[in-house]
């Protein structure tokens, strides 16, 4: 348990580990190029990890520094007598289901309790359309998942339906392998595709190591060129999730911070909270690389969707408790199949601390006590395993005394050093 010491102000200048995302969809680019590649300031935590172990069994040699250094496998699965365990890593889990699939041998796929929860099941549907053979073995829809039991080799390709788009992860997922197809393969999109940037993100990477897909704009439709890709250097931008509760650190104490590494465009959509932040009344500037965050006086309540950025809807809901008036945020249903339920994860631990919020199926409402902390008491967080919430609630102890967390080491997932960075703003 770790008790958050308040700050009245503060003015900090820092970096943040690489971007996960951006790291994940580059190791899997790699991976499967023919040659070496350098994967400059990746993010090293707990999900890339179990990402890197499940590649170097599938044959892919890594040497890990200050910079990895990818020998890539070409796209020719090794097989592998053991289960890719994947722990609670949700990207690497749908990432890393599509490379198995291009392989010609059995292979598991396995997590943790929680992935065992979280569907997986439109994926899945999606490869069968390829002449991909899995399954889930508990018949649930998740994981644990077994593929290639009947012997088929790899992704035939032609055309695919992906039916839904709810997390963008299926998506990003298919398009990484679908260059190794055995025939060209095009992919349509049934529904609402959530998370577009990390899609953006996604096709970006893939143009990077010389694979370039034709889509609508809508994303509905794809076409993706069959090829290798190539090896070369890869430069990752500091996380702009990461980077979110250093800039919410801002806004609801009236200081300023600036993360110098996430630059400006950004490929990541959640470097558009700054702008959330200026709506309710921060000042945003350039900061060498990066950007700057000046709190207000008093923040204003907004309505906002946030389906392109769920994983800084946390943030922004805890900054929200300290505006003035009511924020609403829309379109976050797809929190609730995350590391946890994270739209009720938020509304149970705000509450805990006298913060009124209203919770509905996809969204929530946040009434803020403005200048008026004293209506907000200290309270013991729980974390639910789920890093996001352990540095959002962080956010909280800022202004208010008496905030403990929980099972706080789980931010070891995604930022290991968080604790260490958090304590630096000053």
């Amino acid at each position: 348990m770790i008790e958050i010491t308040p700050l009245e102000t503060t003015n900090t200048t820092l970096k943040v580990p690489g971007s996960k995302s951006l790291t994940q969809r580059a190791l899997v680019a790699a991976s499967l190029a023919d040659g070496v590649s350098r994967i400059l300031d990746p993010l090293e935590s707990e999900d890339t990890q179990y990402s890197s172990a499940a590649l170097m069994q599938m044959g892919v040699k890594m040497e890990k520094g200050a910079e990895w250094v990818i020998t890539g496998n070409g796209g020719k699965i090794a097989e592998s007598d053991k289960p890719l365990f994947l722990g609670n890593n949700g990207t690497a889990t749908r990432f890393l289901t599509s490379v198995a699939a291009l392989g010609k041998t059995l292979f598991t796929i396995d997590g943790g309790s929680r992935m065992h929860q979280r569907p997986i099941e439109p994926l899945m549907s999606a490869l069968q359309g390829w002449g991909v053979d899995i399954k889930s073995i508990r018949n649930t829809g998740c994981p644990p998942l077994l593929i290639n039991e009947a012997g088929r080799d790899g992704i035939l390709g032609g055309e695919t339906v992906l039916p839904e788009g709810r997390s963008s992860q299926y998506l990003s997922s298919l398009l990484l392998v679908a260059p190794y197809a055995r025939e060209p393969a095009t992919l349509r999109v049934e529904g609402t595709v959530f998370s577009r940037p990390y899609v953006a993100m996604t096709l970006s990477v893939m143009n990077d190591f010389g694979i370039c897909v034709d889509c609508a704009e809508d994303y509905s439709w794809f076409s993706i060129p069959q090829g290798c890709y190539r090896a070369r250097e890869y430069q990752v931008e500091g996380d702009a999730s990461s980077a979110s509760y250093f800039w919410a650190a801002a806004a609801i104490t009236g200081g300023r911070v600036a993360v110098e590494n996430v630059p400006v465009p950004s490929l990541q959509g959640d470097s558009m909270l700054v702008a959330l932040f200026a709506r309710m009344g921060c000042s945003v500037e350039k900061a060498g690389n990066g950007l700057a965050v000046i709190g207000a006086n008093r923040l204003q309540g907004i309505t906002i969707d946030m389906g392109d950025m769920p994983d800084v809807a946390p943030t922004l809901a805890v900054v929200a408790a300290f505006a003035e008036g009511t924020t609403t945020i829309n379109n976050i249903g797809h929190l609730r199949i995350k590391e946890c339920d994270r739209l009720s994860a938020v509304v149970t631990e705000l509450g805990k601390l006298g913060v009124e919020v209203e919770e509905f199926d996809a969204s929530m409402i946040i009434h803020g006590v403005g200048g008026d902390v004293s209506r907000l008491h200290g309270a013991e967080l729980k974390t639910y395993d789920d890093h996001r919430m352990a540095m959002s609630f962080a956010l909280a102890g800022l202004r208010i005394p008496g905030v403990k967390i929980t099972g706080e080491e789980c931010v070891a997932k995604s930022f290991p050093d968080f604790w260490r960075r958090f304590a630096l703003l000053k």
